[in-house]
């Protein structure tokens, strides 16, 4: 009787125990907050162009992430002023934890940000600041611009094509000069003319920036901006287009050839994981072609006889690293060796490129 009553309560204790630890357990989960993460756009996320690649990777983050991330989203926040602080703030103010910011112009702000709130990590793409609480990303997008710039460069008659550039920073002078070797690469006599907008996003200024290309003589419009305003003014006119940020094919079907795109999904996934397991560190980043985070967008039906098998071979070559974009030996436009025969730009000196390749048709002016 007495082992009887023992038992009796040894198994009643047991049962309070499994309660208690599963109350414990319902209580923890419904404790546990989502992990808030900010990002602050330059354009509108909806919009084809360089913030929708962004978004495009955000939201395959939020796939692979699921319920354990929140995101808060600003579209449209200037980058010509300190209008992206107050976003930022109110994001910290909102609880997040981690913030993306997606323009070059956010990067002093970003970076002053990070001081003043050590335990929020920001992230700024295409910058050059970092602290132990922020570091800055992009990819080598050049990859992929030389090897539209092969595509450019068999596709013209009139071998004039155009260029519409933002700012005359290292990030857009290495686009330009990866593109104008790749045109010349397949085509000696084309050379690539520049007109520079002074803003990474204007629909209408970057689309009258091509018509003065055209009416020059462009035959091929290439850009650096955020919009399509280029491909449309291309489209208008009867010519081709190389765009940029994603593929934009289904918006002038008839003149688009190709375009230097962004996958952003697997490093914005990667990052956040990291931060929900504690394991962040600031490391800058700047993949290729060889991690996905670069490529360029299928041909399409415009596309010249045999750029594709010349794309495919000059991709696996950069993928490969056998074959270098800034290789010697490179001549400036004064047509002075600048990288001598059998050396590459160190990637110092991509990041502070401050020069124009033989080919290219422009000025540098005071950024």
């Amino acid at each position: 009787m007495k082992k009887r009553r023992i038992l009796y309560l040894l198994v009643t204790i047991l049962s309070l125990a499994m309660v208690l630890t599963g109350c414990g357990t319902d209580q923890q989960n419904a404790g546990e907050e989502k992990l808030k993460v900010g990002f602050v756009y330059i354009g509108t996320a909806g919009e084809p162009g360089y913030t929708y690649a962004h978004e495009q990777g955000r939201l395959y983050a939020q796939e692979k992430l699921g319920d354990k991330v929140e995101f808060i989203i600003q579209e449209n926040v200037s980058d010509t002023d300190d209008s992206c602080v107050a976003v930022m703030q109110s994001m910290i103010e909102q609880g997040c934890k981690m913030i993306f910011t997606n323009s070059y112009g956010y990067m002093d702000y970003t970076y002053d940000m990070a001081q003043e709130y050590p335990d929020v990590v920001f992230l700024h793409c295409s910058g050059s600041r970092s602290s132990e609480n922020m570091l800055n990303y992009f990819g080598r997008i050049y990859q992929a611009r030389y090897l539209s710039g092969i595509v450019a460069g068999m596709k013209t008659e009139t071998n004039k094509i155009g260029y519409v550039a933002a700012h005359p920073i290292p990030e857009v002078i290495r686009g330009i000069n990866a593109f104008t070797l790749g045109v010349r690469s397949v085509n000696p006599d084309a050379t690539v003319e520049v007109v520079w907008t002074s803003t990474w996003y204007d629909p209408s200024l970057e689309k009258a920036a091509a018509v003065s290309l055209l009416d020059k003589g462009c035959d091929v419009i290439a850009q650096h901006q955020d919009t399509t305003g280029p491909q449309i003014a291309a489209s208008e006119r009867g010519k081709w287009c190389i765009g940029y940020n994603c593929d934009t094919a289904e918006i002038v079907p008839d003149s688009f050839l190709t375009a230097p795109i962004w996958n952003w999904g697997p490093y914005y996934a990667d990052q956040i994981q990291k931060v929900l397991d504690g394991t962040w560190k600031s490391e800058n980043y700047w993949g290729g072609m060889e991690d996905g985070v670069v490529a360029l967008a299928p041909l399409t039906k415009n596309a010249p006889e045999g750029a594709q098998e010349k794309v495919n071979e000059m991709a696996e070559k950069i993928a490969s690293g056998e074959f270098k974009v800034f290789e010697g030996p490179l001549k400036d436009q004064n047509g002075e060796i600048k990288v001598p025969e059998g050396t590459v730009m160190t990637d110092e000196e991509l990041l502070s490129f401050n020069w124009l390749v033989e080919g290219v048709i422009a000025t540098l002016p005071e950024n």
